[in-house]
């Protein structure tokens, strides 16, 4: 980092002590040095917003704990040193409670500890910078225009329902086929908020086991059961301060589902194996591919969990709805890929186009992104052709046939192509399989299904 204009004030009423705290700062070409020798010259020059404040505990016209409080109430950001030949351990933990940065005592080792702990806040200021601007850079990624790519009507409303969502911490339910960008749309309303500066958490409901949900969502307590050998903080408590991403709601138990309700009413939770109650303040956003209102008339989705999670719904249209955005998508998709690989600029030929529009899409955005890669990949002298358009969705089984694979590699295939084409989400994959889920969890346990990122 570099230190320039870093503004220190030292603050001592001892000529020769003043005068050695000086020189050692100044040392440092980048240190901008100021004394005082009591309290109240220091604070009348406070709106010069130091850095870091050295300040001798006792002064001739003020405590160093009276000073530390007047600069952490007008600037709580300045970093209080304070240097004492005191070395009462309880004096030292008050004023560090009271906002002191560091206590250091005067010793032989003053001057090493000093220097040291400067560079440590530095070191931190630099790290608080880059975490500042690597968010900011964030939250410009996922700036509407950057996220959804469309100019169609269906897209229009679903832009004006974002732009509502991001003015309020109203809960916001994203419906959608598989494909379509849920997530893509939840992180856009987070990183547009005014709470865009906190964590995003997304947790992938269908993909947590029955028997863990509770604990990955709630945390627990060391001891809370067999394997639990450390306290573990769960996913909503992690949100705090931001949001919390409840993707695919629908399949979650009803058993789970009264817990989640409890916990969105009270805005609280208690980890598993413990008693303390956690505060929770963080955004609910949650999606399903699937129709929670129906679900609610077959019994399978609890109604007050319904209406507690509904609040402002977004329905993402499916892409053979949005046939004014599969080109406009394609040609983003191609242009992206090429700048991220170092190709030349690809363009797509009039073939290409026509084949794109015919298709239906079934596996939505996702899938669009897909084909046009490799079409990038396959193309010569960066003209995407019509030919170099491949649809892996084709119903076609002969090929899959003929590789004489075991019965049991055929259904770890099986499983593992359903579980890419519905987002990981077992309960989902197991109902349009007809098998138990528990069967899928042990064989992606075992290694022998793989889910894909």
């Amino acid at each position: 980092m570099s230190k320039n204009n870093v503004r220190i004030f030292v603050v001592e009423d001892d000529p020769s002590y003043r005068r050695m705290i000086e020189y050692v700062l100044q040392l440092n070409p980048d240190f901008e040095v100021v004394t005082f020798e009591n309290g109240r010259s220091c604070m009348d020059k406070l709106h010069l917003r130091p850095d870091i404040v050295t300040l001798d505990y006792s002064l001739p016209d003020s405590t160093g704990a009276d000073v530390l409080k007047r600069i952490v109430n007008t600037d709580p950001s300045i970093k209080v040193l304070i240097l004492s030949g005191q070395t009462d351990v309880k004096t030292a933990v008050g004023l560090l409670r009271q906002g002191a940065y560091d206590y250091i005592t005067k010793d032989e080792e003053t001057k090493d500890k000093l220097i040291n702990t400067i560079h440590h806040i530095l070191q931190n200021k630099e790290l608080s910078n880059e975490v500042s601007r690597l968010k900011e850079e964030l939250g410009k990624k996922y700036e509407f225009q950057n996220v959804i790519i469309g100019k169609s009507g269906p897209m229009e409303k679903v832009f004006k329902l974002m732009e509502k969502a991001v003015a309020t911490d109203i809960t916001v339910s994203v419906y959608g086929e598989t494909g379509t960008g849920k997530e893509m749309v939840a992180k856009a309303i987070h990183y547009n908020s005014k709470r865009g500066k906190g964590p995003f958490i997304a947790v992938n409901v269908a993909a947590i086991p029955s028997e863990l949900i509770e604990s990955e969502l709630f945390g627990h307590e060391k001891g809370a059961f067999t394997g639990a050998n450390t306290r573990r903080i769960g996913k909503f408590e992690e949100a705090n301060g931001g949001t919390i991403f409840l993707d695919e709601i629908g399949e979650m138990d009803t058993n789970m589902q009264a817990k989640i309700l409890r916990v969105l009413q009270e805005r609280e939770l208690v980890r598993v194996g413990g008693n303390a109650v956690v505060k929770l303040n963080a955004r609910i956003i949650c999606a399903t591919h699937r129709d929670l209102k129906g679900e609610v008339e077959k019994g399978k989705f609890r109604e007050d969990l319904y209406y507690r999670l509904l609040g402002l719904p977004v329905h993402l249209p499916p892409l053979r709805d949005r046939s004014n955005d599969i080109l406009i998508l394609a040609k983003h998709f191609v242009d992206e890929f090429c700048k991220d690989n170092g190709m030349e600029k690809a363009t797509l030929e009039q073939g290409a186009q026509a084949k794109l529009l015919e298709y239906p899409w079934p596996g939505n955005v996702r899938e669009l992104k897909a084909v046009v890669e490799l079409a990038a990949v396959m193309c010569s002298d960066n003209r995407i052709e019509a030919g170099d358009v491949s649809f892996h969705n084709t119903g076609k089984s002969t090929d899959f046939l003929m590789e004489e694979l075991t019965l049991r590699d055929y259904t770890n295939r099986i499983i593992e192509h359903f579980l890419h084409k519905y987002d990981n989400n077992v309960v989902h994959v197991a109902e349009k399989l007809d098998m138990g889920k528990s069967t899928i969890y042990r064989m992606i346990k075992n290694g022998d299904v793989k889910m894909e990122e």
